[in-house]
């Protein structure tokens, strides 16, 4: 073998194993860049699904944040209310207790007061006690004048059935019966052709003799007239009236002249009273 196959078998020895050495880091190099992209690959997923994370948590951050300020300022406005309310409790505490203190005072100068008006009063009673006794003596009196005066009152015979009545030939004898209590009294004066109520009857003069003291007159009762033909002054003309059949009495005290008259009706105390007028 020459020199220069020699040679030439081991360049091609040495370029064949210059080749395969490229050949294995080729391979190592597509291996290497496989992985790498893997890598890349899976780092570049990881990456965005952290920056979805992050993009969620910061959604989430600003949310807590709006609630947060939402929350301060509901607990900043709470708090001034409560703090008003206090503010207010503590001011109506101070107005009562110098409500209560005014009050005070005021009983107590009340209970002064009080305190003299029922001295005052005790000095009163004892005045009023001796006015009583004087009253009560006066009134006893007065009852033995009004029983004398009433028994001196002229008693007469009507003109039905012959009852007997005291008459009032005046006004102040009148007062005197009414004092007494047992029927009502109406005092009237008539003119003649006029036809007047009085009490729940009417009266109408008919006629008037000043010379004979003596008049006529018709008396409507229940709707029905009954006529008194020429009587005297104080003779008590009688009638009953009413669905309970009550005796009631006219007297003529006064003929004034041939067309007037004055005198009273005479009813019992239960009988029914005159209509008001409105």
């Amino acid at each position: 073998m020459s020199v220069l196959d020699e040679t030439h078998r081991n360049y091609s020895g040495a370029w064949l194993a210059a080749l395969i050495v490229a050949l294995v880091a080729s391979v190592a190099g597509l291996i290497w860049s496989y992985s790498l992209s893997n890598r890349l690959a899976t780092q570049q997923t990881e990456l965005d699904e952290a920056t979805k994370a992050n993009v969620k948590l910061a959604a989430e951050m600003r949310e807590t944040d709006a609630h947060l300020k939402v929350d301060t300022e509901e607990l900043s406005n709470s708090l001034g209310v409560s703090q008003k309310q206090m503010d207010a409790r503590a001011q109506a505490i101070v107005s009562r207790e110098e409500q209560d203190e005014a009050n005070a005072k005021q009983l107590a100068s009340a209970q002064k007061q009080t305190a003299q008006q029922v001295a005052a009063v005790s000095s009163d009673v004892s005045g009023v006690k001796s006015d009583v006794g004087g009253v009560k003596t006066d009134l006893s009196n007065t009852q033995n004048q009004l029983a004398t005066t009433i028994s001196q009152l002229t008693s007469m015979r009507g003109d039905l059935d012959g009852h007997s009545t005291l008459i009032a030939r005046n006004h102040d004898e009148l007062e005197l019966l009414k004092h007494k209590g047992d029927r009502n009294y109406y005092e009237f004066t008539l003119l003649k052709g006029q036809k007047k109520p009085v009490g729940t009857v009417n009266l109408e003069l008919n006629k008037a003799d000043t010379k004979k003291n003596t008049f006529s007159l018709t008396v409507v009762s229940d709707d029905k007239p009954v006529q008194k033909k020429d009587k005297g002054i104080n003779e008590p003309l009688q009638f009953y009236s009413g669905k309970d059949s009550m005796l009631f009495e006219i007297v003529v005290n006064s003929i004034n002249s041939k067309k007037q008259i004055t005198g009273y009706l005479s009813v019992p105390k239960n009988a029914p009273l005159p209509p008001t007028v409105p």
